[in-house]
């Protein structure tokens, strides 16, 4: 069994061929039950999330807390095990932590290259956590970005991720003024745990993609009704419905019905229409899914031991 650590992931991984690997994944329809969702004490969320396909087979094992930023820590902790799907023998013990901020990214990517317009070139970050720069590069890598912005409820931490992503050779800047960032971008992708609505639809420009990867229960809002229902509305998995903040909670209070889902990623992947065209709004919203945990790993491992 081998230990996989964030520094030989991030050798392994590129997104380019990850993003490519989850729409294979995807298209090929990936075997995952519904996920085991907890809370436990001190306001933490524990999540197992198995899968099993292509000979292999796997379970991350991950806790959010959400009090972690505030320790200077990830609020997302895990570990996956990869397993032989024949033998049931463990592979591999990878840092599940890494994993996520990996595949979630990649996953934001692959849904914004059918629906962000062909032409965008200014991403705004909404939030500066473990996983905005991850989103940068995975964005970066599928649109010719020339201007990445960066908004966070601490305006330092919009500072230090901008001064980070400028020396990787980004044109960064932070902005604390939330709704200019916005106005401006022709992708606004937000990974925060904030509890009321940050992006408001009033702010969209026609055309714009919004990319909705936070809010991972039904207590957190990152756009508020109006965005929903201006946008053609995609998501990673049918659990978007249910589960998370944005699509779920709009649908459960009745300000959205079902079937103002156009498509999930399994569909997009096999061909259903993304963007009707470049005026209109588009909305993705990710709650995560096993089958990309176990496309990532397996990437890993193969890249690791070829």
């Amino acid at each position: 069994m081998r230990v996989v650590g964030a520094t030989e992931i991030d050798a392994a991984l590129d997104f380019p061929a990850l993003i490519d690997a989850l729409d294979d994944a995807f298209r090929a329809g990936g075997q995952a039950p519904e996920r085991h969702h907890h809370e436990v004490p001190n306001g933490g969320t524990h999540l197992l999330m198995p899968a099993w396909g292509d000979g292999l087979l796997g379970v991350k094992i991950v806790n959010v807390f959400p009090g972690n930023g505030a320790l200077g820590k990830a609020a997302v902790q895990g570990v996956y095990v990869l397993q032989d799907g024949s033998t049931g023998e463990t592979l591999a013990v990878l840092d599940g932590t890494r994993l996520t901020v990996w595949r979630t990214a990649a996953a934001s990517a692959l849904a914004a290259r059918r629906l962000a317009r062909t032409d965008a070139r200014r991403l705004t970050l909404v939030g500066a956590g473990a996983l905005a720069p991850f989103l940068a590069r995975a964005h970066a890598s599928v649109r010719a970005l020339d201007q990445i912005t960066v908004w966070n409820h601490r305006p330092e931490g919009a500072r230090r991720l901008a001064a980070a992503l400028a020396a990787e050779g980004f044109r960064a800047r932070a902005e604390e003024n939330l709704q200019a960032a916005v106005e401006s971008a022709d992708i606004v992708s937000a990974a925060t745990l904030s509890r009321a609505p940050l992006i408001r639809g009033a702010w969209l420009k026609p055309g714009v993609h919004v990319d909705l990867v936070g809010a991972f229960n039904m207590k957190m809002r990152e756009a508020d009704d109006l965005a929903l229902t201006r946008a053609r509305i995609f998501i990673d998995t049918p659990a978007a419905l249910t589960e998370g903040g944005d699509v779920a909670l709009a649908i459960a209070s009745g300000a959205l019905q079902r079937t103002a889902i156009v498509a999930d990623l399994a569909a997009l992947a096999r061909g259903a229409p993304g963007r009707g065209d470049d005026s209109e709004i588009t909305l993705f919203k990710s709650v995560g899914a096993a089958v990309e945990d176990l496309t990532a790993a397996a990437l890993v491992w193969r890249r690791l031991t070829p």
